[in-house]
């Protein structure tokens, strides 16, 4: 037994006459509400005029820097050696644990931010004192308005939590910094601090790109000066770390053979000044002992003095080079968002949130208050 069902089919160009009248129902509703959408637009206008002015502007100074590792162990040293007479020397294998990807690990590591506290700055208004990036931050950074309203909320909260939290002994100290204990205080700042600077490796060119962003472009320049110059400082610090300490013991081992070489020649020309008119075979046989002795001296001192030129060549060859591609200059114009882009933003948001209020929220909202209402009314 088979049935027989029939489809509908909606014919297509009944489905193109329901979706123009979707968009005349939504066009009419915009167009009866327009008074609504015309004083949302003056409400959004005003708002976005508060927040840009509000809205402290932002400067950024980027710098690229490429750097040039030292090459430990090359072929120059290779040179030095045969030039001495050491074809088979090598200072050993100097595979560098820090290179060039771990730069941005480096800036944004703990000891670095709070060596950066201190860093002296001044700003472009001449009338503000000279302080330190600590009191810049604390004293002459302000607060946007969007910021200072969406954290009073949080605020809040962590005023009432305090409340029943014990006191938390502050660590006293002559104004040093602890890494290992840092205050409240000092935590925050080297938080804000580490937000403010960014650092970039290109994988392909090894280039780093260094960018600081502050309220001031003086202050900004002039941190990005200090952050290149204690990178650089660090860096080298790692490299030449250990070439310096082998220099320090090839020269101290090298007073110690001149010294023993020193010896073995007084002793073999006292011996021979005394004994200059004696032929015996004794005192021959002495001589050529002592001879030989002050000889050896002489080859092991002659050893370590190349091995200490060698040493003191590893650690100007460990110093890393690093060439400025783009240098810090002090910014004209300030960064990020424009105060026209901001307004502009804001009423398109507001204006676009009422809209969609319009066409969909005050039919969402009367078809659940009705949905609420009928059980109530079955219930009489």
């Amino acid at each position: 037994m088979t049935e027989n069902k029939e489809y509908k089919q909606v014919p297509p160009h009944q489905e193109e006459e329901e979706q123009e009248i979707d968009l005349m129902e939504y066009a009419r509703k915009l167009w009866e509400s327009r008074k609504t959408l015309l004083i949302a637009s003056g409400i959004a206008a005003v708002l976005g005029v508060v927040i840009a002015l509000t809205t402290p502007r932002q400067y950024t100074v980027t710098v690229t820097l490429a750097p040039e590792s030292g090459k430990s162990g090359g072929g120059s040293l290779s040179g030095i050696a045969s030039m001495l007479g050491m074809g088979g020397f090598s200072m050993g294998s100097d595979a560098d644990a820090l290179n060039v990807m771990l730069y941005p690990n480096i800036v944004s590591s703990t000891p670095f931010i709070l060596d950066l506290m201190d860093t002296p700055v001044k700003t472009i208004d001449e009338e503000q004192p000279d302080t330190t990036l600590t009191g810049y931050l604390t004293e002459y950074t302000k607060k946007s308005l969007m910021g200072t309203v969406i954290s009073l909320p949080f605020k809040a909260i962590g005023g009432v939590i305090s409340l029943f939290k014990a006191e938390e002994p502050e660590v006293t100290g002559p104004g040093t910094i602890d890494p290992f204990q840092l205050t409240k205080d000092q935590a925050k700042i080297a938080e804000d601090i580490k937000k403010l600077i960014v650092a970039d490796v290109d994988k392909k060119t090894g280039i780093t790109t260094v960018s600081v962003t502050m309220q001031d472009p003086m202050v900004a320049a002039m941190l990005t000066d200090t952050v290149l110059l204690k990178l650089k400082q660090h860096i080298t610090k790692y490299r030449v770390s250990k070439a310096e300490d082998d220099c320090k013991y090839w020269e101290n081992l090298n007073n110690q053979r001149r010294d023993e070489y020193y010896a073995k020649q007084k002793e073999y020309a006292e011996y021979v000044d005394a004994n200059k008119n004696v032929v015996l075979q004794s005192v021959q046989i002495e001589q050529e002992r002592l001879q030989n002795d002050m000889q050896l001296a002489y080859q092991v001192y002659s050893n370590v003095a190349t091995q200490l030129q060698m040493a003191r060549a590893k650690v100007q060859e460990a110093k890393p080079v690093f060439v400025i591609v783009e240098p810090a200059s002090v910014p004209l114009q300030a960064s990020g968002t424009s105060r026209a882009m901001t307004v502009i933003g804001t009423i398109f948001i507001i204006v676009a949130g009422t809209a969609v209020w319009i066409l969909f929220g005050k039919d969402f909202l009367s078809q659940l208050k009705n949905g609420l209402k009928e059980p109530k009314e079955g219930q009489f």
